[in-house]
């Protein structure tokens, strides 16, 4: 890979570090200089000069990094135990040379087997990621998203900039799913109401929406009162048709599918089977792995979204099998890439109205959030799709829009 490579335009503002700059480091254990050694074959040095490379303040990082995988790395980062310029061209190096293929802590051999053995998306445990993630502060979601806060991949096809992109991804489901004026549509998973209301004011439909944040339910209610639309705080496991004045004409699920977990995966779509007419559509967009068996990432998993588990397109065929006809499968993954640089521009931007409320170690942490994810959406290694499904097949076949 050139040492070389053209500005990239998702170059993060410079973060300069409180501390007083450093002597550099001595890397004088065998860990640290292996860990050293397999960041050279991303073309990634440590204290290089260069804005992908590393800049390390205590060289037990590497360490932390080899015993524990990415949560170590990101704990350490959220430690200011090292920096980087561009953190999201770091990520995007340390993937494309497939660096984490190579570390194998045994602690992630135990994550993987609790993922495996346990429902860790229970009804218990599924209003986990509503208080520790979605209820943040309705505030500081409204700096960091578009006007009609969508926390979602936006469709940047034709757009120019966030909001576009995101109004441009609404318009593309609601024309996916055929929406007409009177239909009583479902979203499974609303957040702050943003296709609702987009929905309900551009197609003149009815909807309900149920989400798992307190948060969330009192800004969607407060926003759009008077509009043909009712939010519940509520799990989605408790829908059934007689509970929303019987079947929907149409099922929305936006960026929800991934805290299902694929233990609860069928009864998820069992659940949108009996609450969807037999004539209707349903479309899940949700981010995607491209491995089954892939563990869900450690750090991720305990500082971003608990819990969390995105599934494979087996594992999605899997579910729906039996139940609902795959009438269209859309990938635009690589949209994801250009959103969360967006949100990651604006939450720089944000964060001294949020300083005195979130410490140094959150800004840190929201940044490695933002930044890794962006990469890894750069060199696909996830995906987003949007899945539109029908109870008994559309007559004649459904026509692919994009």
């Amino acid at each position: 890979m050139s040492s070389s490579p053209a500005p990239s335009p998702h170059a993060q503002p410079k973060y300069t570090s409180p501390r007083p700059a450093p002597a550099v480091p001595v890397l004088d254990t065998a860990p640290q200089q292996l860990v050293a050694g397999l960041l050279g074959k991303a073309d990634i040095r440590v204290n290089g000069d260069r804005p992908w490379d590393m800049q390390l303040h205590d060289p037990a990082a590497l360490e932390r990094a080899l015993a524990e995988g990415n949560l170590g790395l990101g704990e350490a980062y959220m430690a200011g135990a090292w920096d980087c310029e561009q953190l999201d061209v770091f990520f995007e190096r340390l993937l494309r040379a497939h660096l984490d293929r190579e570390v194998h802590p045994a602690r992630i051999a135990w994550h993987a087997l609790q993922v495996r053995m346990f429902n860790r998306q229970n009804r218990t445990r599924a209003w986990q990621v509503g208080k520790a993630h979605y209820d943040l502060g309705n505030d500081f979601y409204e700096a960091m998203l578009d006007p009609r806060m969508v926390y979602s991949c936006g469709y940047w096809k034709d757009a120019t900039d966030l909001a576009s992109a995101q109004e441009a991804k609404l318009e593309l489901i609601c024309r996916k799913l055929g929406l007409q004026p009177g239909m009583r549509v479902l979203d499974i998973g609303c957040g702050w109401g943003s296709f609702m209301g987009y929905a309900a004011e551009r197609y003149g439909v009815q909807c309900i929406g149920v989400t798992v944040s307190t948060e969330q339910t009192r800004y969607a209610q407060q926003r759009y009162a008077g509009l043909p639309m009712e939010f519940r705080l509520q799990d989605y496991r408790e829908l059934d048709g007689g509970s929303l004045g019987g079947r929907v004409d149409r099922i929305v699920s936006v960026g929800m599918f991934e805290h299902v977990g694929h233990k609860n995966h069928r009864e998820y779509m069992e659940v949108a089977q009996r609450c969807l007419a037999s004539d209707g559509l349903f479309l899940l967009h949700t981010i995607g792995k491209n491995e089954r068996d892939a563990t869900p990432d450690r750090w991720i998993d305990k500082h971003i979204f608990p819990n969390g588990e995105t599934p494979s397109i087996g594992q999605i065929g899997d579910a729906i099998d039996g139940l609902f006809i795959a009438e269209d499968v859309h990938n635009f993954g690589a949209d994801y890439d250009r959103t969360l640089m967006a949100w990651h521009a604006n939450f720089e931007a944000a964060w001294p109205r949020f300083a005195d409320r979130l410490d140094d170690a959150f800004q840190r942490k929201w940044r490695y959030y933002l930044l890794s994810c962006a990469g890894a959406f750069r060199v696909r290694e996830l995906q987003l799709w949007q899945w539109v499904l029908s109870p008994e097949g559309v007559a004649g076949g459904y026509r692919r829009l994009s």
